[in-house]
């Protein structure tokens, strides 16, 4: 069930609130006002979120160097997306196709009122039309369940914990008064080390989360859990390949995939966006289960 994808989030969510307190004490502690440190985080963490949401889309959508098209420009992918939408009962967003080679997908916008769906070319000439529809209903969740703002959110609180936690190393080492101890030095210090580097795993993990809702949310909205797993399975294929010359890292958590392939490492595991395929497509291979249906592993190494 979906909801427990929901609850790891809030969770996560409340990982990052505690440390985002836990900074803006020490570095309230400076101005001799705790709370005036957490003051000042939220409304960074706020004017951060507010721009982040309100520009991710063209940003999005201009560094990936997407098009926007219409449906007699794209008739096959324009009718996916607008039947997914009906099934998700979401307005109809932009439709957009990038001409990479690289098999992938991704949506963008604020909510469900100012989204747009991505397909690259080669996903296109990839997969078929119930594949098709797999991967748009996965984006379509995303959509749906909000995950644009929701990283937005993660990311800016994860950026401003990294921030304050150098603002109170610098104000301990140059304090002028009795907080200038080694104790405080100490604490900040180890602030400095660990609460961005905490802050990043949660923000990454809620990433991951995400994205297990939206293959979830993606298999209930179209009933073939197997059709998404083919096509997670043949879109990792496709990024493997050395015909994929994607460098754009700066938005590789943005697609359905890991743009860079089948490369694994345990740090590439632990700061990855994405989960392991091979656990996706366990998942939907046990739901596809449930209907009475198989997946075929055996062609791609899964």
């Amino acid at each position: 069930m979906n909801w427990k994808w929901r609850v790891r989030t809030a969770l996560m969510f409340t990982v990052l609130t505690v440390l985002l307190a836990a900074i803006g004490w020490v570095v309230g502690y400076f101005v001799y006002n705790p709370f005036a440190g957490l003051i000042v985080m939220t409304v960074l963490a706020v004017i951060m979120i507010i721009t982040s949401t309100v520009f991710s889309k063209s940003r999005a959508l201009r560094s990936n160097r997407v098009r926007l098209v219409t449906e007699i420009e794209e008739p096959r992918l324009y009718g996916i997306v607008r039947k997914v939408s009906q099934m998700a009962d979401i307005p109809m967003p932009e439709v957009g196709i990038t001409n990479d080679y690289m098999p992938n997908a991704f949506a963008t916008g604020r909510g469900p009122k100012d989204a747009a769906v991505v397909a690259t070319r080669g996903l296109l000439n990839m997969l078929n039309d119930d594949e098709l529809e797999g991967v748009i209903a996965h984006e379509i969740s995303h959509v749906k369940n909000r995950d644009i703002f929701v990283m937005s959110v993660a990311a800016a609180v994860s950026a401003i914990i990294a921030y304050m936690a150098r603002i109170s190393l610098y104000s301990t080492m140059f304090a002028r008064d009795d907080r200038n101890n080694p104790a405080m030095i100490l604490v900040a210090v180890v602030g400095y080390i660990t609460l961005p580097f905490a802050a990043l795993l949660v923000q990454l993990g809620i990433s991951r989360n995400r994205e297990f809702l939206a293959d979830e949310s993606a298999a209930k909205l179209t009933k073939k859990p197997e059709a998404l797993a083919n096509a997670l399975m043949k879109i990792e294929q496709g990024c493997s390949s050395p015909k994929n010359d994607y460098n754009n890292p700066a938005y590789s958590s943005v697609w359905i995939s890991n743009p860079e392939g089948r490369k694994k490492s345990l740090t590439r595991t632990l700061f990855s966006t994405h989960p392991d395929t091979k656990d996706r497509v366990d998942r939907l291979a046990d739901m596809a289960a449930e209907y009475g249906r198989l997946v075929n592993r055996s062609n791609y190494g899964f």
